[in-house]
């Protein structure tokens, strides 16, 4: 599928990303509404993914598209996946229910001997036969290996499937460098309503991953380097909920897709900033009644998943997430993209961000 960017007349409305395909193991709670799909379980499932972004695969990363939920559906003409039912992939496992609770602010983790956060990177996955990618960050968690992206960066809601080969890389370098690690999916909690209908209020996910590796040559073979877990190797996000509008928010983000107007100021291989302040907004053929609106800001697709950040300290590199790209906006109806939208992070938001970072991962890649 080729992405395509589009706009609502007025306030147009244009969406970043779109996702991959891939049959897991779901499990849903329906009072906490936490949904979780495995993505590779056991070292052999992440070893097979592993081998598929090899060196010479990833070095034409940044040839591959931002995924855009563009490609899934029109924004006048959306589906919901199972007649809006969600449909698992195999048989589910039970979320233990839990009344939603407004989780107290998770403060940001710097990296071990490091002064300064390296948090933001790209999620890379495949839909169908074809490579996509997005915006993402690593979030401070009990189990070290928390990642936040958006919901259409890790699992299809037109069809019902989860990302296929999803990996997380921080920093990415030119010509397929990972400095920091490769971190493989392990398994994406999401809140039920993103896989059961697309809807844009819950169009976050956050995935637990593998311990981290590089490839490195040993007697002439490439190799699986084990490097430890996400946290400690670049830090992580704090997180927040419940904050309200009026804030002053700093996103981050790789865009590279056009604008309106067809221009390409943004390649995706640089890590881009948007600060403004955010306000109330709303697309009812996305359902999307609660979203969080960031304006000024242009970014185009690519950026999706990326944070957004309350407090953020420059020097640390550090501050508390509370939102992800999501949709992008064209306001004005001119050339260019004037705004960008999360859902609201609120209490269901922490029950699936709880969920992600109770899993265990195992202990070594090797």
């Amino acid at each position: 599928m080729i992405p395509r960017a589009w706009h609502l007349v007025a306030a147009a409305l244009s969406a970043l990303l779109m996702l991959p395909a891939l049959a897991g193991i779901a499990s849903a709670a329906p009072n906490s509404r936490v949904y979780s799909v495995t993505l590779a379980k056991s070292a052999a499932d992440m070893k097979k993914v592993a081998e598929y972004w090899k060196p010479d695969r990833l070095k034409n990363a940044d040839q591959y598209s931002p995924a855009t939920p563009a490609s899934q559906s029109s924004p006048t003409s959306k589906t919901a996946s199972g007649g809006g039912q969600i449909v698992p992939a195999m048989s589910p496992r039970i979320v233990p229910a839990r009344s939603p609770q407004i989780l107290p602010t998770v403060g940001p983790a710097l990296p071990k001997d490091s002064a300064a956060a390296k948090t933001m990177g790209k999620v890379f996955f495949r839909f169908g036969d074809k490579e996509y990618w997005c915006s993402a960050s690593s979030i401070a968690a009990k189990n070290r290996s928390v990642v936040a992206t958006a919901g259409h960066c890790a699992y299809d809601s037109r069809q019902g499937k989860p990302a296929d080969y999803w990996i997380f890389v921080p920093n990415p370098g030119p010509g397929g460098a990972t400095p920091d690690g490769i971190y493989v999916g392990a398994s994406i909690s999401m809140h039920e309503d993103w896989p059961g209908k697309g809807d844009y209020d819950f169009d976050y996910a956050f995935v637990t991953v593998h311990r981290g590796f590089k490839w490195v040559e040993k007697s002439g073979q490439l190799a699986m380097q084990d490097v430890g877990r996400l946290q400690d190797n670049v830090g992580g996000q704090g997180l927040t909920l419940g904050k309200g509008l009026a804030l002053t928010i700093t996103a981050f983000g790789y865009p590279a897709g056009p604008q309106p107007d067809g221009s390409h100021p943004f390649d995706g291989k640089t890590l881009k900033v948007c600060s403004g302040s955010t306000r109330r907004t709303v697309a009812p053929s996305l359902d999307l009644q609660y979203g969080v609106q960031l304006q000024p800001c242009d970014f185009s697709a690519g950026a999706s998943g990326g944070p957004w950040l309350l407090n953020f300290q420059p020097a640390q590199k550090l501050g508390l997430l509370t939102g992800i790209n999501s949709l992008t906006w064209n306001r004005d109806a001119k050339g260019g993209y004037d705004a960008v939208s999360s859902p609201t992070f609120n209490a269901t938001t922490g029950e699936v961000y709880r969920r992600a970072a109770g899993l265990a991962t195992p202990q070594n890649v090797t």
